[in-house]
């Protein structure tokens, strides 16, 4: 038989992320991003509060994935390396030999997904650091470390890091990912509806786990970065450290097998300006950190997402003026409606409109106009509910 088709696979990933994008609402950026990850064999951490299916989003992608051995956990401060690793067989021990059960644990897992990751124990730490830095465990009686065919594993957390043990394994993370409840009141309805009618059966393509082991080993490394693209990173690289974000050499080095992981999941064999979108999950730290990165990122790829997020500081004023108006008579909250809402939250939804048209002609990301788009949903509603006492949910036109 001979080597899988990487077009084929290609295409079968394409049809993945489609399909949970259409499942998870407000989630195609999340879900692109996480199968652009595990295709460049990296680790990515998804960080977002309880209930944002986080877990869910995880098992359905890893699940896609034909004759992959899965392994989850939910990590606690007590959680012992055995437990993760391969528990002591108690049959054996009673015959007086010392070994360990590694079947179902994460030393034989291809895909893995890692819940709670922070809450690690400092017993597991260093296992865990070499299980996702080097692919090996080394048993607890000691003898040759052994080698773990994992390909990449997603992780999730409520919260960020504490301390240096967890600080540890944020660094090796690669890919960040934050995630929020439901920012579009037309999306929370089709989801509180979806909790009472009859699920309809959906597509459900999946890839062969030796046709993404290639896609990962051979067709994305084969993927060209031409110079263009190397002199872009460059001056990204100088823009953020002017604003004194700094990234560590093997970040960026890492980073470049994302960009090829994005061309050729796009099916393209060479890297465009158009992949450097996959860095604004890359080159922060704090999440205080992410919206600089992505302007930056942004202003140099893509202009009609850089403009979105300058819509989406107008969207934020306004949001902060009905904070600050909480208590005022409706008559107060009326007139600022007239004067101020009603036109900057009209206009910026339909230059959102346009910029996604323009983008998606293009073939450029509309990830960030999407998600400008459902904040401006979003302040729409609360306009509508808060100071108009409409009910926003029976309004179909804009505002």
């Amino acid at each position: 038989m001979g080597p899988p088709d990487a077009q084929d696979t290609a295409e079968r990933l394409r049809a993945i992320c489609d399909e949970l994008s259409d499942r998870f609402y407000e989630r195609a950026d999340v879900v692109r991003t996480l199968v652009v990850t595990l295709l460049a064999g990296q680790h990515s951490l998804v960080l977002g509060p309880p209930g944002t299916a986080k877990s869910e989003l995880a098992r359905e992608l890893t699940g896609r994935i034909e004759g992959a051995s899965y392994w989850e956990i939910l990590l606690s401060k007590f959680t012992a390396p055995t437990r993760m690793f391969g528990p002591i067989d108690v049959a054996a021990l009673a015959r007086g030999e010392y070994r360990q059960v590694y079947d179902g644990r994460a030393t034989t897992a291809h895909v893995a997904f890692i819940d709670e990751i922070f809450k690690c124990s400092t017993a597991a730490l260093n296992e865990t650091l070499g299980f996702l830095n080097e692919r090996l465990y080394h048993p607890e009686n000691g003898g040759e470390p052994i080698r773990c065919p994992l390909i990449g594993a997603i992780t999730a957390s409520n919260e960020l890091p504490d301390g240096e043990d967890s600080a540890a394994i944020y660094d090796r993370l690669l890919v960040r990912i934050e995630v929020g409840y439901l920012a579009d009141p037309s999306n929370f309805a089709a989801l509180v509806r979806s909790a009472v009618s009859r699920p309809v059966p959906a597509a459900r393509t999946t890839v062969e786990l030796d046709a993404l082991r290639h896609a990962v080993t051979e067709a994305v490394p084969a993927v060209d970065v031409p110079d263009p693209i190397v002199d872009a990173v460059c001056t990204l690289r100088a823009a953020l450290r002017r604003k004194e974000l700094i990234a560590s050499d093997r970040r960026w080095r890492q980073a470049v097998g994302l960009l090829q992981a994005c061309a050729y999941l796009d099916g393209r064999a060479e890297v465009t300006e158009t992949d450097l979108s996959v860095l604004t999950h890359v080159l922060w730290d704090s999440p205080a950190e992410r919206p600089t990165v992505e302007r930056e990122v942004l202003h140099l790829v893509n202009p009609d997402a850089k403009e979105a997020l300058d819509l989406a500081d107008t969207i934020e004023e306004l949001e902060a003026q009905l904070d600050a108006m909480a208590g005022q008579s409706r008559e107060a909250l009326s007139e600022w409606v007239i004067k101020q809402a009603h036109h900057k939250l009209a206009w910026a939804g339909r230059r959102l409109e346009q910029l996604r048209a323009e983008a998606a002609a293009a073939g450029r990301s509309t990830a960030a106009i999407d998600r400008v788009t459902g904040h401006q949903r979003a302040v729409r509603a609360r306009v509508l509910t808060e100071a108009l006492g409409v009910d926003a949910s029976t309004v179909q036109a804009q505002l």
